[in-house]
Parts: structure tokens; sequence; C-alpha cells
């Protein structure tokens, strides 16, 4: 074995960092040498301009030459001038970037440190700050202080940065004391640290494979985790299955688990029906399903007596109202509206559901009638907005979310002021945010879900909108007449052909709003899509590369997955923006990918980066209707967003879609992909990939199955 050699100097700059893994690769400046060396390895957070002590051994690599691989790493607090310059200009201290840092280490050399933790008051000295700097700056010293024993106290379970200063945020002083008496803690309250992570310090704390705490959290966590596939339960034996391989204790022990849980009242047993053996719940989520199918019932149950019109002189007034010639059913749709307290219109491109929307909101005002339409998301509410002339807003801006008191102030007890709520694009909408919805319409009120079911279901829990339409305790109008105006567009005709089984026509002309480009291998379609992104669309319709065009891919991992399409569109597009930090540049298209009611933005949301204060430490992101600034702790809720997975393109439209469709995808190649992703363009689509991926997907009608009762619990009134 060889033996560890040790290395003391100054970390010069961090050449590339995994937040996950904590895998850093960077330029070290060791006391005896002149030149700069590459060290290479898992190690604990460390800033540019900060003094270490390295172990580790000398590697040769065939690309980059001769690097140390890092086995340990003690930071030590930088002893000369240039290393506490860099120390405190790498945007450690809140209130201190370079420019600042650069003075006070003019001012006062080598005491800078010293006096920033015990004579703070002689900052004042420097120009530039005053009374409130030195409180900002004493208060960021201080916390990065208490950050740093909390660092050396995770550095060996590679614990990253950011999510040292969020666990710091959260317990304080007190973090470390919480994590040894229940490491599991951070899985449930700490966004980015997993069940496995936590698992880990428990397991070099000592605590045992079999004791209960861990047992119980890793069956939460695993019901948890089915979430995000869209479950709302897991069937017991699943549960169990699942659990005892995850935490390799016996099927007995997972059960005394879940039987505890139930006794806790955390989990829910609702062996109530004999569609699944045993269903297992979060409560909330019990709660949400439960409440949301006793609320459809009630709703759909009570006749609307808010028009008492002639149907057929109806139809004719809104003909004329909205200059079309109505189809047969779209006039269905709209006089199931005139008498139905609860009613679904469902159907795909270009078949009239913006029509329908319009004709129902003229004939409502004529009646002197309140309506109000919703949708989802914001780009999703701006569409509609757009398409009828009247103001539409998110549910989240509907219900008049709160950040402060974290809830919706429109519920039971303050419902909605109105007499018809229109909500567009249902099929994204979950059972959780549903639940709250509902809980705001007033008795009085009449509801329209409007929406297309062959669509992707919602990236969160349920499949609401396909529940209710298979529950038959709905009215539904599902349309299927494509109209004149769409059956001249061939992402609508194709959209439908897909829907249908058929392959796509792929023969587009010029002129043409769909094209398929025949690529085989992955390198010659990335190649493609940068041509296309670059230079032949922008030149071919004077669009913007950042703004206007969106790729949109089957998968995040792999050469045509999101992550590695990013990372090649922000070369391409973005090569001089400014470098902020995890990889991010002033400039970068980038969406939000959790809910944040703190900041009013939420999952889905795509925005730019316009600017960063290295002082502050602020990060400023322009999107639609707002701008809004993220601390570099939040910046692991963005993601770069030149490339997005189709399930984040839902609810929206993209002047432009690039979609790469190779067999490489073969697992998510399916016909309710394929058809969301082609539904999302609107004045130019194009597949980039093999005709072979494309019937692949076309033929998978298989949907995926979800773990709901929904349909159940409507159909059974329980």
């Amino acid at each position: 074995m060889d033996q560890l050699k040790s290395l003391e100097g100054t970390l010069e700059r961090i050449v590339y960092s995994n937040d996950e893994t904590n895998f850093t690769v960077a330029r070290f400046k060791p006391k005896k040498r002149k030149e700069l060396i590459t060290i290479v390895g898992k190690f604990p957070p460390i800033n540019p301009g900060e003094d270490a002590i390295l172990k580790g051994k000398w590697i040769y690599d065939k690309k980059y030459g001769e690097q140390f691989l890092v086995e340990t790493l003690l930071p030590v607090t930088p002893s000369t001038l240039t290393g506490i310059e860099k120390y405190l200009g790498s945007g450690l201290i809140k209130g201190i970037g370079p420019v600042m840092a650069k003075r006070l280490v003019e001012k006062f050399g080598l005491k800078t440190l010293d006096i920033i933790e015990n004579k703070p008051e002689m900052l004042s000295k420097v120009e530039g700050i005053g009374p409130q700097r030195i409180e900002m700056i004493k208060k960021a010293w201080e916390a990065q202080k208490e950050i740093k024993e909390i660092m050396i106290f995770l550095q060996s379970y590679m614990i990253s940065a950011k999510l040292a200063v969020k666990i710091y945020k959260r317990f304080k002083n007190e973090s470390i004391n919480i994590i040894k008496k229940n490491p599991y803690i951070l899985a449930d309250e700490i966004h980015g640290v997993g069940f496995l992570t936590a698992d880990k310090i428990a397991k070099e704390l000592g605590i045992s494979k079999e004791e209960s705490i861990r047992i119980k959290s890793g069956i939460t966590y695993i019901l948890t985790k089915e979430i995000e596939n869209g479950h709302l339960f897991l069937p017991k034996e699943e549960l169990i299955k699942k659990a005892s391989d995850l935490l390799e204790v016996s099927p007995e022990k997972i059960k005394e688990g879940i039987s505890e849980l139930i006794e806790e009242g955390r989990i829910i047993n609702d062996n109530l029906y004999n569609v699944y053996t045993e269903p297992i719940y979060l409560k909330p989520l019990y709660i949400f399903e439960k409440e949301v199918a006793i609320k459809i019932r009630d709703i759909a149950n009570k006749g609307n007596r808010l028009f008492n019109l002639d149907h057929e002189d109806v139809i004719k007034w809104a003909e004329n109202e909205v200059n079309i010639k109505l189809a047969y059913q779209q006039k269905e749709a709209i006089k199931k509206s005139l008498t139905e307290k609860l009613m679904v219109i469902t159907g795909g491109p270009g078949t009239g559901k913006t029509t329908i929307i319009k004709a129902i909101l003229k004939i409502a005002i004529a009646q002197g009638l309140k309506v109000e339409l919703a949708a989802p998301t914001g780009r999703a509410a701006k569409k509609l907005s757009e398409t009828t002339g009247k103001e539409a807003k998110t549910i989240h801006r509907l219900l008049e979310f709160s950040p402060k008191e974290r809830k919706f102030l429109r519920d039971e007890e303050h419902p909605l002021n109105t007499d018809i709520i229109i909500l567009d694009e249902s099929s994204m909408i979950d059972i959780i945010l549903f639940y709250h919805f509902l809980k705001a319409v007033p008795k009085k009120a009449s509801l329209i879900l409007v929406g297309d079911v062959d669509q992707l279901p919602s990236v969160g829990p349920g499949a609401v909108l396909k529940d209710i339409i298979n529950s038959k305790k709905v009215q539904v109008v599902r349309l299927t007449e494509i109209f004149r105006q769409a059956k001249d567009s061939l992402i609508t005709i194709n959209a439908h052909r897909i829907n249908q089984g058929d392959f796509p026509i792929i023969k587009g002309e010029k002129g043409s709003d769909f094209f398929f480009i025949q690529k085989q291998e992955p390198e010659e379609a990335l190649d493609t899509i940068k041509s296309l992104v670059k230079e032949r669309i922008p030149k071919y319709l004077s669009l913007s590369p950042i703004d206007d065009i969106q790729v949109i891919t089957p998968m995040h991992k792999g050469f045509l997955g999101t992550i590695n399409l990013n990372k090649e569109m922000q070369m391409l597009l973005n090569p001089n923006g400014k470098e902020i930090a995890r990889g991010f540049k002033i400039g970068d298209r980038v969406m939000q990918i959790i809910n944040n009611y703190d900041l009013e933005v939420f999952n889905g949301d795509i925005g730019k980066i316009s600017d960063w204060d290295p002082e502050e430490q602020i990060i400023t992101v322009r999107f639609e209707d707002k701008t809004v600034p993220y601390e570099l702790t939040d910046l692991d809720e963005l993601t770069l967003a030149y490339a997005i997975s189709v399930h984040k393109s839902q609810g929206s439209e993209y002047p432009v879609v690039i979609m790469p469709i190779l067999t490489q995808h073969y697992l998510m190649l399916k016909r309710n992909l394929l058809y969301t992703g082609i539904t999302r363009a609107k004045r130019l689509m194009i597949l980039v990939g093999t005709k072979k991926a494309v019937a692949i997907a076309v033929k998978n009608d298989k949907v995926a199955k979800r773990y709901t009762l929904l349909e159940q619990r409507i159909k059974n009134k329980s």
C-alpha cells in the first residue's frame, strides 16, 4: 500500500465541484512549490484562499497529467495577505465581496480576520462600510463559524457546503446535537438530504440496523419517494418488500414498523375497497384523496340553478358573439355548462376548447355572473389570458397563498367570491393542489374542468382528471373533431395521429410547422440540435435561441438527456456569461424545480439569470412577471432550462420545440409522452432521431400505473 503524502498550502480556485458527491477538482499552491498543482477527490467544502493540510497520493491521469488524489483535507485559517483576500472575497461572508476584501486587507493586513472577529467596529474605517454593513458582517461571520463546526462534524459523511448551510439555518447551533440524537430528521426536514445520506450518518453514530427509528424512517421515506412516481399509496406487501430490501432487515421488522406508524397516526391502512390489498398511505395524502372525493360528489350532485335560459337561443347568441359556427360537441359542452354544477371538457389540440371557454364567458358575463379563470402554472394562466382576453390566475394566486403564513387564505371559511370557475390544463393538477382548490370553491359556484386527459399525468401525485372522468359520476364532453384552421397544422394533425396509434406524417414541406430529421447516432442528433438552435431556426424564423426555442427530451440522464444537453447548450448559447456558482452563469435560462412559497416561484417556472451580487451573495432571476432574488444556498432549487424533460414542459407552449427521439430513450418511449411533447409546440415542431424510435413510442400506449383510489371513492361515497 502506498504511503500517504502530506501537503500544506492554499486553495487557489475550484475547477469543478459536484454538490451531490463532493467530488472536487481544484488548483492548489503548496507552500514549498512555486507552481500550482491539481488536486482531486471527495473532500469537505473549502473556499478559494483558504489554507489546508492535505493527505493523499500522487496519481497520473492520461488526459490531465499529474494530480494529487486527496484522502483527507483539514482546513486551516489563511495566514497570508493573498490567502486572506481570496478567503474573504470568495462569497463566504455576506457583505464582503472581492472589492471589499481587497480594501479590508489593504487597511488591516494580516490582522484582518482578527479584527472581523474581535473588533468589528474598526471596520468603519474602511470606505463603504457603515453600521448596517458591520452588523451584517458580524452576523455572517458568527454564522460561518458555526457552519464550519457543522462542516467539520459532517465532513466524514461528505455532506456538501450548501446542505451544511441549510442544516444550520434550520437547527442553528443545536444542529450537531439534533443530528446525533436523530440523524433521520435530516431526511424529513432538509430538502436535498435523502434517507440514504441520513442512514450513513446513523450508521457512523452507531445506530443499529433494526432500531425502530431507522425502520420507521425508511418506511416513510419509501412512501414519500413513491409520491415522485405519482402514487398516493403503496399496497402493504409491496411496501414491505421495498422497505425490507432497502433497510436489509426482515419483513417481520417492517411489519412491526408499519404497525407502530399506524398507531402513531403517521400512516393510514385503508382496506375499504378490493382494488388493492391493504393500501398504505401517508396520512396527509389519505386525507387529500378522501376529501377531494367528498367534494367532487357534493358539487356534482347539485344541479345548476344559475341559468334559466333557452339553450337553443343561448347557443345562437353565443355563435354571434364569438363569430364562429359551433360544432355539435361544442354546443353540447355549452349546454351542459348551463345545467351542471360540475363538468369536464376534454380534447386534444385544435378541437375548440378555447372557443367553448370564450362562449361560456360571454354568456355568463351577459347574465351578470362573476367568472374566475385559473390554471395550475403561470405559463398556462398567461396562455389562457391571451386566448380569452380575460385575466386568468394561477391556482396559487387565485387562492391567495400567503408566504408569511405558509397557507392559502382562501378556504371553506373564506371561499372565493365567484359564480363560475373554469380551470384549464386540469390534467396537470395533482391531488394536493386540487384538495386546496376545492376547499375554496363556494357552494353556489359551478366548476368547469378543461384539459387533455391523453397528455402525461400531473408531475405531482394522483391522476385527478382521469379518475374524475372514469368515475362516470361527472358529466364529460370529449371533443374529437379537428377544426378547419387546425387542419392546416401538421403539429395538430400528427398529435391526433399519434394519439390514435398512427405513425405521424413526417414529410414536412417548406412552410410546414412539423419536421422530422433522421439521425441514427446520438452524436449526430446532438450536432443537428445545436445547429438548429444556434443558426438554422433563428435565421429561418427570426427568433431568439435562448428565449423562443425549447429543447424537450424524454430523459434526464444519457447523452441526449437534460443534464448533458444543458451543458452543451450553455456552452453553445452562453459561452461568455459571467460564472456565478454551481455551474450557473449570468444570462442562463433556468427553471425552478420545487415550489418555494417564500419567493412565490413554483415548480416549472422558467426565467433567466439577470444579475449576481457577490457581496450580498444574491442571484437575481427574471421570470415572465417578476424578478426574484435567490441566496446562494437556494441555487439547488434551480436547474438549467435550455433543455427540459417532457414532464416539466406540461402546461407550457413554446414557439419552437426540438425533441430528440432515439432508441436510447427506449424506457421512456410512450405514446402519451410523444403526444405531450409535440403538443407543446406553437409554431414549429422538429423531431430529431429515428423512425424506429417514433414507431416504438406510437405503439406503446401503456400508461404507467399510479396507485390511487380517487375513482372508487367518488363512485362509492366513502
